[in-house]
């Protein structure tokens, strides 16, 4: 029985109360949801044009909150959002439910067996839900519909209280701007690390200026992500951004691809062609690359940006614009200006307020929430019910270097999409190890967590397991592999184990390692 009582109802009110003051507000009130009422999962998501998405959760693996849930490709959520009143599914129902494979300690095969949903509405208005998974069937039958609606309704107060609060104390009017799904490009920036938040913090400070910036960062950190979050919250967001490629632009081209031409300036130029400058008039220009621009068009650059003017080719007229700069480079151009490759002058005014990109590696525990960003969006590409990581792969995918960063690790996931839909054609679709091509990854640490793939869902199924002996066995295992590293020589293992050659002998003998006849200076 899983019934909810008076004091269990005042009790929840009284941590939403408290809740709303706390800094980690939203995970709160997933604390208080889940002290009420008993079950394996909770989430809790915010609306936004059509889209759910998590805002804090538990009992669900972790590359769920990099998740985006439109409402209308998910039969449950659609469900739950079509009405103003909780949702309960049958065991049997046959809609698919988004957190298939998901749910901690459980098979990643295993579906969920118990789900209901509470929508939040505020003024008739859609503000969020939140959802309630059990594996075991059934438990959510016996509550009372009446005690459901006064905790939907006290929740969808407290949501709103709290997003509100989080606006005041971000101090933007995009705080509750969670994500924008009219284009797959959206400016939203996943990921939760120091790193990522300062990044934003210099975002939402410099954007609403009209100041020049420079971004800087490797190859795939995202460079093009943050221009389009500047351009977003500044106060030009409402005016076109236009893209410049400074690298794939002809030299004797460029002239012409910024400022225009008029018909018969050059051969070729059959009519009149207005040039990036002008198309961005009122907006924001993003020189992509400009670090490979070459030097004999950068001083003509640096007068139209200094100037706020321009000249087409082959027209005498000079035409003034109203253009954001913004640049974007994966070069360090302090270096490139001390070695002559870039103007002093045009560095500096382009680097008004530099920002640099982190690399993926930076990014501590952004791995996860970025793979399942990825994953949900290459589930609805490829049509898959379900689409989810095994925790060794993710452990793998955390593992690895990424010199490609956010761009290699996207790539990884849809390869490993299609590979995985391919061994799973229906049902829960698992990215494993195996699927996760072109890794380079230390083959000790890759053999780590196989060796944990392989204990996991005996763990996660509750057999008996003997620690010992499964300890043992895997201390024995490895000093074999040393061994044989090291031709038999005891000193170098143990060297390599960071071990006395004395106590590695003595440990070797205790789990029957012959170690008499084999010990070698």
């Amino acid at each position: 029985m899983n019934q909810v009582s008076n004091n269990a109802l005042l009790s929840f009110a009284l941590d939403l109360a408290s809740a709303v003051t706390q800094p980690n507000r939203f995970e709160q009130l997933v604390f208080a949801v889940r002290a009420t009422i008993n079950c394996d999962a909770v989430v809790l998501l915010v609306h936004n044009h059509g889209v759910l998405t998590p805002i804090a959760q538990r009992g669900l693996s972790e590359d769920l909150m990099g998740r985006r849930f439109t409402i209308a490709e998910h039969p449950r959520l659609n469900a739950i959002c079509g009405g103003h009143y909780p949702v309960r599914f049958a065991a049997d129902s046959p809609l698919p439910d988004p957190y298939d494979g998901m749910v901690l300690g459980h098979d990643e095969h295993l579906t969920v067996h118990s789900c209901m949903g509470v929508p939040f509405y505020l003024e008739g208005k859609l503000i969020g839900a939140v959802t309630l998974d059990s594996i075991s069937p059934g438990v959510f039958d016996d509550i009372d519909a009446r005690a459901l609606e006064i905790i939907g309704t006290m929740a969808a107060m407290t949501l709103n209280t709290a997003m509100l609060m989080e606006q005041l104390e971000n101090k933007s009017q995009h705080a509750q701007h969670v994500l924008k799904v009219m284009s797959e490009k959206s400016a939203e920036m996943i990921g939760q690390s120091k790193a990522i938040q300062d990044l934003k913090q210099s975002i939402q400070l410099v954007a609403p200026s009209d100041f020049a910036i420079l971004i800087e960062g490797e190859t795939g950190v995202g460079k093009e992500l943050v221009a389009r979050a500047l351009h977003e919250h500044s106060s030009r967001s409402d005016a076109p951004m236009v893209y410049v490629n400074c690298a794939a632009i002809p030299l004797h081209l460029i002239e012409s691809e910024l400022f225009g031409h008029v018909k018969g300036a050059f051969t070729g130029a059959d009519r009149d062609r207005d040039g990036k400058f002008l198309l961005a008039d009122g907006g924001t220009l993003l020189l992509d690359e400009i670090g490979e621009l070459p030097l004999e068009v950068q001083g003509t650059l640096l007068r139209a940006i200094q100037n706020q003017e321009i000249q087409a080719v082959g027209k005498d007229q000079v035409r003034k614009v109203d253009v954001r700069i913004i640049a974007a480079t994966n070069r360090h151009l302090a270096t490139e200006v001390a070695e002559n490759r870039f103007r002093a002058d045009l560095f500096h005014r382009l680097s008004v307020f530099p920002i640099q990109v982190p690399a993926l590696r930076d990014r501590q525990g952004d791995i996860p929430l970025l793979a399942g960003f990825f994953a949900e969006r290459f589930r609805r590409k490829l049509g898959l019910q379900q689409l989810t990581l095994s925790p060794s792969a993710i452990q793998m995918l955390e593992a690895y270097r990424w010199p490609g960063n956010v761009r290699e690790l996207e790539h990884v996931i849809s390869r490993a999409a299609l590979f995985s839909k391919a061994d799973h054609p229906t049902g829960i679709t698992v990215i494993s190890p195996t699927h996760l091509t072109g890794l380079q990854i230390d083959n000790e640490i890759k053999e780590k967590i196989q060796n944990a793939d392989v204990l996991q869902p005996r763990l996660d199924k509750q057999e008996t397991i003997d620690l010992r002996l499964e300890t043992e066995a895997y201390q024995r295992d490895i000093i074999r592999k040393a061994l044989e590293t090291n031709e038999g020589n005891w000193t170098k293992a143990a060297q390599q184990l960071s071990m006395d050659r004395a106590n590695l002998a003595r440990l070797a003998k205790r789990l029957g390692i012959v170690v008499a006849k084999e010990i070698r200076a």
